[in-house]
């Protein structure tokens, strides 16, 4: 069990943390970017010394001990009780290591104690129950990615770049974390979370109270307009089956004899790395690069080259849809597109989710998830610095949105009527 969950954890390229704990088709809860697990005994130079403490540590740890003894001799807790004991010494190294990793300022960077484990363990196994929409950290604020369609967080109203200032009853703007809010967010089919919000440039907050369920997640949705003759392809995660489902499509779009196609990526967080990299390869040569991963430190870098199924030729017009809930696996499709020539790109800026995480095995019942790498466009663009801008910028008018009027959709379809 534990090679396959390993299998799917090297492929996942998913835009930060997912609420709806889908277990296989995003490993929700702890996974962001695209993750591999290793042991930390494996790691040259991370362990290496007979009990494992580095050689070479340029700070001062007589300060550690200082602060840890003041704290056994003066501290007297105020608020302990049967349901809330004490922490214990092992509980407070937990805490330390916590401490070091947040001084990062990577919210992707985070120590996973055993009853952290143990649950994203449990999520990689899967559990279908939640409210279906994806987190992340925007300016140090929780930030909805994506309210995902036709769960209990879009029917209440939760939209992409939603802030989340509450979540019942504890504010989440101090330093709060994603995981945090998981856990908070997280529940049975049939009870409730309520969520303070701030939408765009309003001064006011919105109370929104979601009921959780049974998640059933969409993956992809086609059709062609014989009124415009424009074929569009809906992508609403880059599942382990949405790289069929896209080739099935992509067949009735030849067999329409259209060449205009619209991608609506719009609110998708992303998921298999794969399938993005196999999507691409419809539209590019072989050997083209996809994606490129950097690793910094002058350690070269690594890419993701196009399968070269190429089918298309320069007839095809094409139009992918973005805004700031298309993140990570969204990005890299998009923005190998665009750079290309072979796309684009109608709606708003992407959310900008470009970093590459590695599970660190420290014990048995302890992991540290760690960013390793920056996804880069084939152009050497960082995804994470502000996302992909579009080529043509449209987004609804609150006004369009209560008349269901698609302005987005609607330039698309004018620049490939066009």
């Amino acid at each position: 069990m534990i090679n396959q969950k390993r299998e799917i954890l090297k492929k996942i390229a998913t835009g930060t943390i997912i609420v709806l704990i889908v277990g296989a088709v995003f490993a929700s809860g702890f996974i962001s970017g695209q993750m591999r697990t290793v042991e930390a005994g494996n790691i040259p130079g991370v362990v290496n010394t007979e009990k494992g403490k580095p050689k070479v540590v340029n700070a001062d740890f007589e300060l550690f001990w200082k602060a840890w003894n003041v704290l056994n001799n003066k501290y007297v807790a105020t608020h302990n009780s049967t349901t809330s004991p004490a922490p214990t010494d092992q509980d407070r190294v937990y805490g330390a290591i916590k401490g070091m990793t947040a001084a990062l300022g990577d919210p992707y960077t985070v120590f996973f104690t055993p009853s952290e484990s143990s649950i994203f363990e449990s999520e990689i196994d899967g559990n279908f129950e939640g409210v279906g929409m994806e987190l992340g950290i925007k300016s140090d604020v929780i930030t909805v990615i994506s309210a995902l369609k036709n769960t209990p967080a879009e029917k209440a109203g939760i939209k992409s770049g939603d802030k989340i200032l509450k979540i019942n009853d504890t504010i989440t703007t101090n330093g709060f974390s994603v995981e945090q809010a998981v856990k908070m967010i997280r529940g049975p089919k049939g009870t409730s979370v309520d969520f303070t919000i701030l939408r765009g440039d309003a001064t006011s907050t919105i109370d929104i109270k979601v009921v959780r369920d049974v998640i059933n997640l969409p993956t992809l949705d086609s059709n062609y307009d014989t009124k415009t003759g424009i074929y569009t392809i809906k992508i609403y995660n880059f599942s382990s089956q949405s790289s069929e489902l896209f080739r099935t499509a992509l067949k009735d779009f030849v067999a329409s004899k259209s060449n205009r196609l619209i991608i609506d990526l719009r609110g998708n967080p992303g998921g298999y790395l794969d399938s993005a990299v196999d999507m691409a390869s419809w539209f590019l040569p072989p050997g083209k690069t996809i994606v490129r991963e950097s690793y910094g430190k002058d350690k070269p870098e690594s890419s993701e080259k196009s399968r070269g199924y190429n089918i298309f030729n320069d007839n095809l017009r094409t139009v992918i849809l973005i805004d700031q809930g298309s993140a990570s696996a969204s990005e890299i499709l998009a923005g190998a597109l665009q750079e290309y020539g072979k796309a684009k790109l109608v709606g708003t800026r992407s959310f900008g989710k470009g970093s590459v995480q590695e599970l660190v095995k420290l014990t048995p019942d302890t992991s540290l998830k760690v960013t390793i790498a920056r996804w880069l466009t084939p152009n050497g663009k960082s995804i994470s610095e502000g996302g992909l801008t579009p080529d043509v910028e449209v987004k609804n008018t609150t006004e369009q949105t209560a008349k269901g009027i698609d302005a987005p959709m609607l330039k698309a379809i004018e620049i490939l009527s066009n």
